[in-house]
């Protein structure tokens, strides 16, 4: 399409809104709609056509297309990326920013969301990386009583940060005998982790990042649920184990994913060591996760000072680095977009924090 901006005069819609009309669909050609007037609103531009299709006989405007969509403030939505990706917590964010705490949760949800569509989107079709490495990266939720695990796989060849799960874990370590005992009430009350979670979701991962590949190399360090994890895949794994108290250098076979948890500690408020920011919801941390792997494969630099490219350059999936600005400008609908089961979860929310007793569902029709 020549023109691109949605809000120029000469756009015009590429498809139906609604999902169930049959002209939601790209590939339907001469689809009959038109155009209805406009209505006016306070932020810039501040004139919006309006459309209908013929079809379905539902209205639109060109305003459905944009990420924005139904926000009073557009123009916080690209800066969010920056900003929690750059150590911010949300009640600084809103500080910064002169909004409220709860327009930046909202937000987050939708820019986490969206970044979710925005890389299954730019991967589908990509070929399979045949050098990979996984790791468990742990965190926490609502309270040290709620730990859990962030599955992590990247190209090594690259630096691509492919995809993630994620697994509740119970809680381990030193306690004394009072947090002891109050393991076992909150145990009682809220229900046991899966001991076998963990070996679930790293394959489930492996499904994901080893889909289309007949042969692939997986690193990771000696967790004894990988071998059981990567049973049953459908292509020829070889299985390199590297101890996990080996020196972090460049020179470990596991430098890309360790580099990868650095970066992670380092870029978001929510898993730095001995913080206040942690995550009060593990599905909320999981999108904030998605803005990550967004900003970490199509804005920022592979390496600072020795290769000027993104990971997705790398990996051939652009040319030049991107803006939030540019990765914001159009909205993506799900029901155009293939997810991977636990990311559609993510999406939909349904992963949910048993000690809270209100875990709100995604379920808007025509919303991001």
């Amino acid at each position: 399409m020549h023109i691109t901006h949605i809000h120029h005069t000469d756009w015009q819609p590429p498809f139906c809104p609604n999902p169930n009309c049959r002209y939601h669909s790209h590939l339907q050609p001469g689809w009959p709609y038109k155009r209805i007037g406009y209505y006016t609103r306070r932020a810039t531009p501040n004139r919006i056509r309006r459309f209908l299709c013929m079809a379905c006989r539902r209205s639109f405007s060109c305003q459905t297309f944009a990420a924005e969509y139904w926000l009073k403030r557009p123009d916080i939505l690209p800066q969010l990326m920056t900003k929690t990706c750059g150590g911010m917590a949300n009640r600084q964010i809103a500080r910064d920013l002169h909004v409220s705490p709860s327009t930046v949760d909202r937000q987050l949800q939708r820019l986490g969301r969206h970044c979710l569509l925005f890389h299954a989107r730019q991967v589908d079709g990509m070929s399979s990386p045949s050098d990979i490495t996984i790791d468990g990266f742990e965190s926490f939720e609502l309270s040290q009583y709620y730990p859990f695990h962030f599955h992590l796989a990247v190209d090594n060849d690259t630096g691509l940060f492919l995809s993630f799960t994620d697994s509740p874990l119970r809680r381990k370590g030193r306690m004394t005998g009072y947090q002891k005992r109050r393991r076992l009430e909150l145990e009682d009350l809220h229900g046991r982790p899966d001991p076998k979670a963990v070996r679930k979701d790293v394959q489930e991962l492996l499904e994901i990042v080893t889909e289309g590949a007949e042969r692939m190399t997986i690193r990771s360090d000696d967790h004894r649920s990988y071998p059981h994890a990567m049973r049953g895949l459908p292509c020829e794994i070889t299985h390199l184990v590297t101890s996990s108290k080996e020196r972090r250098t460049r020179s470990n076979p596991l430098f890309e994913i360790n580099l990868l948890d650095l970066f992670i500690r380092h870029s978001s408020g929510g898993h730095m060591r001995e913080t206040i920011a942690w995550p009060k919801r593990r599905n909320a941390s999981a999108l904030r996760l998605a803005i990550f792997l967004v900003w970490r494969n199509w804005v920022n630099w592979r390496w600072q000072k020795r290769c000027r490219g993104t990971p997705a350059m790398l990996a051939g999936l652009c040319d030049r680095a991107l803006t939030a600005a540019e990765i914001v400008r159009r909205r993506l609908f799900p029901s155009q977009v293939d997810l991977p089961r636990r990311w559609a979860e993510y999406y939909r929310g349904e992963v949910e924090t048993p000690a809270l007793g209100v875990n709100l569902r995604h379920e808007l029709k025509y919303a991001m």
